[in-house]
């Protein structure tokens, strides 16, 4: 049996932040298109990623201040892999990183994102 391919088992999405935006504009976009996972980009460019667990710990460090800025609370660089590349070496790379996400693109240009709850949804089907 081949292994599938990332590509094949990610979550599809075009959305992304600029590294200089406000996190309560990543909330807000995370929130409208139901996501946990959000790109982080520069200049077009995918840098890192920001969780909706980020946005929770900075809000709660906050004190009331201005909202931080992506770049203060994201997680720099970010895994990027290809869509088609082999779903066991980005799990393993996921595993030896001790992280929850992995950015696909496709041609360079932004395809999804690969995380956990992908990973436990084709866990599901195996079983099933």
């Amino acid at each position: 049996m081949q292994t599938p391919t990332v590509g094949k088992v990610m979550t599809p999405f075009p959305y992304s932040i600029d590294v200089g935006a406000d996190v309560v504009e990543a909330r807000v976009l995370m929130d409208e298109h139901e996501i946990r996972h959000l790109p982080v980009t520069q200049n077009g460019k995918i840098v890192g990623v920001i969780t909706d667990r980020d946005i929770q710990v900075a809000g709660a460090l906050s004190d009331g201040e201005a909202a931080a800025r992506v770049r203060e609370v994201c997680h720099m660089p970010a895994y990027v892999v290809s869509h088609d590349a082999g779903l066991d070496s980005v799990l393993e790379s996921l595993i030896e990183r001790h992280i929850t996400s992995a950015i696909v693109t496709q041609d360079g240009n932004l395809a999804g994102v690969f995380t956990l709850t992908d990973v436990c949804r084709l866990l599901l089907e195996r079983v099933r």
